[in-house]
């Protein structure tokens, strides 16, 4: 038995055999060519099938994984759109007279080396998005299509890491968990396999070999290990480890209906985050309580140009008459930093998460703010929604939205159109600014939300997208915690209520905490909602 040990993305225990997945190899050649416009030709033809193709990857991915995962496909295309790219590309066929291989090939290799050498970590991740996009230009170069290998029975995929189009091409149904040699939390295989519910280990290093394709072998996520020709004492653990996981998920399915309160009798609302309209179905399946937060840029970075008050309100009411009723609290744009929109046409920034983003977009853009009102404001007559706004740091801010705000209501008023007059507004607690004027803060709204993946990144001065910093990245840090109660405090203090819309609500290790502070909601992922509502209900 050989026992391989990684970093748990997503816990479960599948047994099945490897699939080591190859890529098609080849070593790109350069040759002369005389009709260089015949040649970015040929390679323009590429360019539009590789788009055909991302398109179509988009469509299967939004059935498969949903909309927030099947966004990538749409980023891809965009990059095929990238003027650096291709002008690149263009140039270096024509200059130096060579194939379009060859200048696909280097022009890859020159983007890769520029974002990997850039300090944000987000860019550095665009690295492997140029590498994904370019090696699909260069199999249609070739005539390899775009397709990967078949699955033909239940597999547990290895590879060195794995790019989107790859990933989403698999059959999920057939995927019992991923294994790769390298990667981060926030990969695109992890991303997936969190949606996917399987297990998932990066970090096994070169300790992983394509030697193992075929053999038998069980992954354990929960401990981050993978045993490959497992012995029989080994298979025997593992297979009672599988048995009691998914027995703790059949009878977390006994929690539906039940109440969100402690023995003690405290109450407390566990909602759903969400970030679109298809994921309302995920809400409504996990018995949520109502929206905690719709993360409504994802209207915004899935077009290529700003949407439309009409297409806004049409996504904001389906939601609210979905809901039934129950609370769905919106988050206004939040742009800028690792989420980009080519047609804002946003400054390169070189920190960008302290930079032009979400509000300071918002209000000082106020026409596509307003659009945005407009279309909130509408669809608040179809249910019960509330508005939330992120990133705030100072009270004048708060009262510039409220005028804003105040102006499209008279607008609506004078043009006859009906709007919730008793509509609820909040503000996203994520900057320490915002914790040290809560009590000021507090008496402007209705509620606050808390986004601790923020708040702990600015408390703490780390970049959360940087892997090199997993180890000093700690949202149970006291100086979070303290913050978090402060505000707390500030908020109940006006007579209000106050709730956790980052990744810590969904924490089981904080439940408690939380309750005791007085946290009066919990927003998490929809299927994190009857794992906290157990936690919640075994609490004194």
């Amino acid at each position: 038995m050989i026992t391989l040990t990684g970093k748990s993305v997503f816990g479960g225990v599948e047994i099945g055999k490897i699939l080591f997945y190859k890529r098609n190899s080849r070593q790109i050649r350069r040759w002369h060519v005389e009709d260089t416009e015949n040649e970015v030709i040929r390679f323009e033809n590429a360019k539009a099938e590789a788009i055909v193709q991302l398109k179509g990857l988009y469509e299967k991915a939004m059935k498969d994984v949903g909309e927030e995962n099947a966004l990538i496909f749409e980023i891809h295309q965009m990059m095929l759109e990238d003027l650096d790219y291709l002008e690149s590309i263009i140039h270096i066929i024509k200059n130096q007279q060579v194939n379009a291989e060859y200048a696909v090939a280097t022009t890859a290799d020159n983007f890769v080396a520029m974002f990997v050498a850039m300090d944000d970590a987000y860019m550095q991740g665009r690295a492997t998005d140029v590498k994904d996009v370019s090696e699909r230009i260069l199999n249609i170069l070739a005539g390899a299509g775009g397709t990967i290998f078949s699955l033909d029975e239940p597999t547990i995929i290895a590879a060195d890491d794995l790019v989107p189009s790859e990933t989403v091409q698999l059959d999920k149904e057939k995927v019992l968990g991923f294994a790769t040699m390298y990667g981060s939390s926030n990969s695109h295989t992890a991303i997936l396999a969190r949606t996917m519910n399987i297990p998932a280990i990066i970090g096994l290093g070169e300790e992983l070999r394509e030697e193992y394709d075929g053999a038998y072998a069980v992954i354990d996520g929960f401990d981050g290990k993978i045993y490959i020709d497992p012995d029989e004492e080994t298979l025997k653990l593992m297979k009672e480890k599988q048995a009691i996981d998914r027995e703790k998920k059949l009878l977390l399915q006994e929690l539906k209906g039940k109440k969100n309160v402690t023995r003690s009798g405290q109450k407390i609302h566990i909602y759903a985050n969400i970030g679109n309209a298809s994921d309302v179905g995920l809400a409504l399946q996990n018995d949520a309580g109502g929206i905690g937060l719709f993360r409504s840029e994802f209207l915004y970075l899935e077009n290529n140009t700003f949407p439309t008050e009409d297409e806004q309100f049409q996504v904001y009411k389906t939601v609210a008459e979905n809901m039934a009723g129950k609370k769905v609290i919106i988050r206004t744009l939040d742009i800028g930093a690792d989420k980009q929109a080519t047609y804002f046409n946003l400054p390169h920034e070189e920190n960008p998460a302290l930079g032009y983003r979400a509000i300071r977009i918002c209000l000082t853009q106020t026409d596509v703010f307003k659009t945005q009102l407009r279309a909130l404001l509408r669809a608040s007559a179809y249910g019960q929604i509330a508005i939330m706004f992120p990133m705030i740091t100072s009270v004048w801010e708060v009262r510039r939205i409220k005028d804003i705000l105040e102006e499209v209501r008279a607008e609506l008023r004078t043009d006859g159109i009906p709007y919730n007059e008793e509509l609820e507004i909040g503000l996203m607690i994520e900057t320490p600014a915002a914790v040290m004027i809560s009590r000021e803060l507090a008496k402007e709204v209705d509620f606050f939300s808390v986004g601790t993946n923020d708040l702990t990144q600015y408390t703490l001065a780390i970049d959360r997208q940087n892997p090199k910093l997993d180890d000093f990245y700690d949202p149970h840090h006291p100086a979070v915690l303290a913050m978090i109660q402060m505000v707390a405090d500030s908020i109940h203090a006006e007579g209000k209520w106050i709730g956790i819309c980052g990744e810590l609500g969904a924490d089981l290790e904080m439940t408690e905490t939380f309750l005791k502070m007085g946290i009066d909601e919990l927003s998490v992922s929809p299927a994190m909602i009857l794992s906290v509502r157990k936690k919640v209900r075994e609490t004194e």
